[in-house]
């Protein structure tokens, strides 16, 4: 008889639960459907973002199979010989394979720590600003160098760096020697970065100054009145407020540790540069594109995506653990 009554009480309690979960379910999909009706132009907004994710990095991840494959482009994916991780092997075998690492890292932290303050330091300047059209055309001018073209933008600093360009001028007319600012290994860091810095600067500024903006300016005045000064309020309010801003963008950036900007040192670098200007990228390209070893610069590509997304994985859960802040 108890049996009985547990068994008709689960029963009940089973009906309940698949009652409510059925009303949950088409409550959700009623919301769902008022909601799409509601915005449906937003929803349609998302299809070209969609389709390019789809199109050019979704579906092109196949082509990670030529990593462990001996590609040929006449037999295929599917027809060319399995070698499993000899590409692989080969690449950490390569007598230059610590030094295109260690410049690959190297010239990416230090355009990191010379990029992302000056940023910063920029977004904060132009939030300071309170005369409107001015902050306009500053901004704009900031912009501009983005949406130059890097051959253009490389052109105009060969220029000013070559042996008779403007620069060597200004240091011969002085007293000084001419400096091979486009030969010397030792100065191809500097270039490199420097380019990145005048070209990037202000449209990297464009997420800093939009996170300004929804700081409540109520703590500006208490700040204010409190008698802070100008760098005062941006130490005390203004960077606490974008602090999860600047920690998302670090996890971003060090997400892409290994992923040089291969464009720009294709354009800079020559055979005296290789000892600090040849990084993955440009032997990828090398292998790639001029030898046609497609399997092998395949699997490069894929060490480099791996180290990628493992920095992204660490420094999120650091960034978690200090700040609570994260991207997933």
């Amino acid at each position: 008889m108890c049996n009985d009554i547990k068994v008709e009480k689960g029963r009940f309690a089973l009906a309940t639960k698949t009652k409510n979960w059925e009303k949950l379910t088409s409550h959700r999909g009623e919301r769902w459907g008022q909601a799409f009706k509601k915005h449906y132009w937003l929803y349609l907004m998302l299809i070209p973002g969609l389709a390019y994710f789809i199109i050019f990095c979704y579906k092109p991840m196949g082509g990670i199979l030529m990593a462990f494959e001996d590609f040929k482009a006449k037999l295929g994916f599917f027809k060319s010989p399995w070698i499993g991780f000899e590409n692989f092997e080969r690449f950490f075998n390569y007598k230059f394979f610590w030094r295109l690492l260690r410049n690959t890292i190297w010239l990416n932290i230090t355009n990191l720590c010379w990029s992302m303050p000056l940023t910063l330091i920029f977004a904060l300047l132009v939030n300071e600003l309170r005369n409107g059209p001015f902050r306009k055309i500053v901004t704009t001018v900031s912009y501009m160098p983005h949406f130059v073209s890097t051959v253009i933008v490389v052109s105009i600093f060969f220029q000013f760096l070559t042996p008779n360009g403007v620069i060597n001028t200004v240091i011969e007319s002085m007293g000084g020697t001419k400096v091979g600012f486009l030969t010397d290994p030792k100065w191809f860091r500097t270039v490199y970065n420097t380019i990145g810095i005048w070209q990037e600067t202000g449209w990297s500024a464009v997420i800093y100054i939009a996170a300004l903006t929804g700081i409540d300016q109520s703590l500006y005045e208490a700040a204010h009145i409190d008698g802070a000064g100008k760098l005062r309020q941006c130490w005390y309010v203004s960077l606490p407020g974008i602090a999860s801003t600047i920690s998302v963008m670090l996890i971003m950036s060090l997400g892409s540790i290994l992923a040089s900007g291969t464009d720009r040192i294709l354009l800079l670098y020559t055979e005296r540069t290789y000892e600090t200007a040849d990084v993955i990228g440009t032997y990828v390209y090398r292998i790639g594109l001029l030898d046609n070893d497609y399997g092998y610069s395949t699997a490069v590509n894929l060490f480099q995506s791996v180290i990628g997304i493992i920095m992204i994985t660490i420094s999120n859960s650091i960034s978690k653990r200090l700040s609570e802040t994260s991207l997933f």
